[in-house]
């Protein structure tokens, strides 16, 4: 059976035309199963948003998903064939790999050189997967509110690895209605993960001593960024590491900093990380796929601070140019909505560690 209806090009070409003036109409094949979109490139007649909202519903009754995209200095309303049904996610599967997350980070957070201890893997685990399930449900709760399907959270479980985990995921099933939906479900997870984050961080420093650096093997001093170093100020009333000292984190300090690292690593405004989509939202497409392109190579310049900026550098170029499709990308942030997205490049800026690990050295 036919996934969607076909229309003969004159009707849709009625509908669309009401809201831009068309230059060019062409026809693309979309899917193996010979599937066609018709995409009419022109100038739109009135407000990018009021044209979708007005064509929309009559092109969805047609069998017909909408996309308004932009093509250079003009639009394109391309009338694609329906989306596939929403997959259920499987709740299962989320719940063991949070337990088996809880396990590998109680594993990692116990483990001192005096023999595992409980009580401070627990901590451990408790403050930095509170962080990490923060984050992940702002992104959560902001797309069911805005009417967009994602999975639940995914935590990734890695016991040999120095925080054990390698964070967690959720993924976006369906378009995103607009710029500014866009902005709302990516700026929401680093925003509830540095609610959590910061408190974290202030009480692991409390229970943390500044002692003399002393290079031990395998030992590494923690890279500042421009908050973590502030925080540090504000409870030590000194900027750290100086004069030879620096603080010894305790496992929930390490969490509350592992916290604003993860947040600076998904603020990289670059593909599908969160602060891709806030750079996206705010300057559109164009201007984002050039973005990606130069923080892969600004990775690459931090490479030689950092090897793990070489890896990181990799995955942007290799990832940078994909992005969540979005069902109106025209339509520019406005107000406030702006605003929200200028918190959020500067929050990238006060947590972006450019050296997250380096050797410890003494005085």
């Amino acid at each position: 059976m036919e996934l969607y209806l076909a229309d003969s090009t004159d009707e849709l070409y009625a509908i669309v035309g009401e809201v831009l003036t068309i230059d060019a109409v062409e026809h693309l094949q979309v899917s193996r199963e010979g599937q066609t979109a018709t995409r009419f490139v022109g100038r739109l007649r009135l407000d990018a948003q009021a044209a979708y909202d007005q064509v929309a519903p009559r092109l969805r009754a047609r069998g017909y998903t909408p996309l308004l995209q932009q093509a250079g200095d003009r639009v394109a309303l391309v009338a694609a064939p329906p989306l596939p049904a929403v997959q259920p996610s499987r709740l299962w599967l989320a719940l063991l790999l949070f337990a088996l997350t809880v396990a590998s980070t109680v594993f990692v957070g116990g483990l001192t050189s005096e023999g595992f201890k409980l009580a401070q893997g627990l901590g451990f685990s408790a403050a930095l997967l509170g962080i990490l399930l923060a984050h992940e449900l702002g992104h959560f709760i902001v797309a069911r509110r805005e009417g967009v399907a994602v999975s639940y959270p995914f935590f990734i479980p890695a016991p040999i690895f120095l925080l054990g985990t390698m964070g967690a995921f959720i993924s976006i099933k369906e378009p995103v209605p607009n710029r500014r939906a866009l902005l709302a479900i990516a700026i929401a997870g680093p925003l509830a993960g540095l609610v959590v984050a910061i408190p974290v961080l202030f009480l692991g420093l409390r229970l943390s001593e500044v002692q003399p650096l002393t290079p031990l093997p395998g030992s590494f001093t923690e890279g500042n960024s421009l908050l973590y170093a502030a925080i540090k100020i504000i409870v030590f009333g000194r900027f750290l590491p100086s004069g030879g000292e620096d603080v010894f984190l305790h496992p929930v300090a390490l969490a509350g900093w592992a916290g604003l690292l993860v947040t600076g690593l998904n603020l990289l405004p670059a593909g599908q990380l969160d602060g891709g989509h806030i750079f996206f939202a705010l300057f559109g497409p164009r201007a984002a796929r050039l973005m990606s392109m130069v923080v892969a190579v600004a990775l690459l310049g931090l490479g030689f601070l950092w090897s793990g900026w070489f890896i990181w550098a990799v995955i942007v170029a290799l990832l940078g140019q994909q992005r969540s499709p979005l069902l109106n990308e025209v339509s520019p942030l406005r107000g406030r909505w702006r605003l929200l997205a200028l918190l959020g490049l500067l929050v990238f800026v006060l947590v972006f560690t450019p050296m997250p690990i380096s050797e410890t050295v003494g005085p």
